[in-house]
C-alpha cells in the first residue's frame, strides 16, 4: 500500500502572528481536509511579516495555499477540486453535495452582508439591510424545504418542513465548507457593528448553525470571535 503524501495547509495567522486568523477560505480548506480524514499539518502565516516561507513556496500568493506531496497549490477552488478528486472513495469520503442546489443556497448572503457592513450612509442602511434579509430568506427557505430523499412518496403531505442538519442532508459537504465560515462571520459582525441579529423566525438557519457548532470540524476551525471583529474593525463603516 502506497504511503500517503505529506499534506500541509498554510492559513492566515491572527493578530498575534500565530493563532488562526479570520479567513473563510482558509477555514473552508481546513474543514475539507478534516472531513476527508487525511493526516495533515496546519501552518499559520503572519502576513505582516511576509515570512521567507512565502517567498520560497508561493511568491506573491496569499493564504490559504496547500503543499501536497511537495507540490504547491494556491487557488482555493482548484485545491478543493483536487482534494475531492485525489482523496476519493473507498479510502476517503466523497464530500460533493448530491443536490446541485445545495451549492448555490446562500450564494448572495456574503455579498449582501459586505455591502451592508461597508456602508457609512445611514440613509442607505435600511435598504441594504433588506437586501441581506432577502438573501437570508432564500437560504432559510432552502434549509426548510425537504430534499427529494427526505420526501416519502406515500406520505408527501406530512413532510412539509425539512429536519436535516446541513445544506445537503445530515452530513457536512463541500457546500457547507464554503458557506458556514461566511455565515459565521455574518452573524458575528452584524451583531457587533450594526446590532443586527439573524431573525429568530429564520428557524432553518438557526437549526443549521446549531448543528454546525456541534461539529468539531467546524467549531474547532473557527477563528476566535475577537479575531473576526478585529479583521472588520476598519471595514465595518460607522453610520454617520
Amino acid at each position: 500500500m502506497s504511503e500517503q503524501p505529506q499534506v500541509e495547509l498554510f492559513v492566515k495567522a491572527g493578530s498575534d502572528g500565530q493563532s488562526i486568523g479570520n479567513c473563510p477560505f482558509s477555514q473552508r480548506l481546513f474543514m475539507v481536509l478534516w472531513l476527508k480524514g487525511v493526516t495533515f499539518n496546519v501552518t499559520t502565516v503572519d502576513m505582516k511579516r511576509k515570512p521567507e516561507i512565502l517567498k520560497d513556496l508561493a511568491p506573491g500568493a496569499q493564504p490559504p495555499f496547500l503543499v501536497y506531496g511537495g507540490e504547491v497549490r494556491t487557488d482555493t477552488n482548484k485545491i478543493e477540486e483536487f482534494l475531492e478528486e485525489t482523496l476519493s472513495p473507498p479510502k476517503f469520503p466523497k464530500l460533493a453535495a448530491r443536490n446541485p442546489e445545495s451549492n448555490t443556497a446562500g450564494l448572495d448572503v456574503f455579498a449582501k452582508f459586505s455591502a451592508y457592513i461597508k456602508n457609512p450612509n445611514p440613509g442607505l442602511n435600511q435598504s441594504l439591510e433588506k437586501g441581506l434579509l432577502k438573501a437570508l430568506t432564500i437560504l432559510d427557505n432552502y434549509l426548510n424545504t425537504p430534499l427529494p430523499e427526505e420526501i416519502d412518496q406515500n406520505s408527501a403531505e406530512d413532510e412539509c418542513v425539512s429536519t436535516r442538519k446541513f445544506l445537503d442532508g445530515d452530513e457536512l459537504t463541500l457546500a457547507d465548507c464554503n458557506l458556514l465560515p461566511k455565515l459565521h462571520i455574518v452573524q458575528v459582525i452584524c451583531e457587533k457593528y450594526r446590532g443586527f441579529k439573524i431573525p429568530a423566525e429564520f428557524a432553518g438557519i438557526h437549526r443549521y448553525l446549531r448543528n454546525a457548532y456541534e461539529r468539531e470540524e467546524f467549531a474547532s476551525t473557527c477563528p476566535v470571535t475577537a479575531e473576526i471583529e478585529l479583521a472588520y474593525a476598519q471595514v465595518a463603516k460607522p453610520l454617520k
